[in-house]
């Protein structure tokens, strides 16, 4: 089963939804915009990933943040799993969780070598 993780107007999610119906692969989205994100799922995303793969650092809402509060976010991960569940927009999009394990960010290639 493909779930895949994001906001749902953020252009990486977009090109991410037609990759995946290109290749006819049925998935579940979860937005956690909305539907918010657990401390579970997060510490498994972590533990998996690293937190320099799922922490976006390139976006605004990163930037918005002052130094002290990115210096405690960064600081151990049950202060970054508390900063990312209260600003999801500071997770990396899209998370793909896959049969295979996760795939973070959108690649094209990396989507076209999924299958079903």
């Amino acid at each position: 089963m493909f779930k895949i993780y994001g906001i749902k107007n953020c252009n990486s999610m977009k090109k991410a939804f037609d990759a995946l119906q290109a290749q006819g692969i049925v998935y579940e989205f979860h937005d956690y915009k909305k539907q918010g994100i657990d401390a579970a799922t997060l510490a498994v995303w972590l533990k998996d990933m690293g937190a320099e793969k799922v922490l976006n650092k390139k976006g605004t809402t990163w930037r918005k943040l002052t130094e002290v509060e990115q210096a405690h976010a960064i600081s151990n991960q049950e202060n970054l799993i508390e900063t990312l569940i209260a600003q999801p927009s500071l997770i990396k999009r899209p998370v793909l969780q896959t049969p295979q394990g996760l795939v973070i960010g959108f690649e094209e290639a990396t989507y076209q070598a999924l299958s079903a």
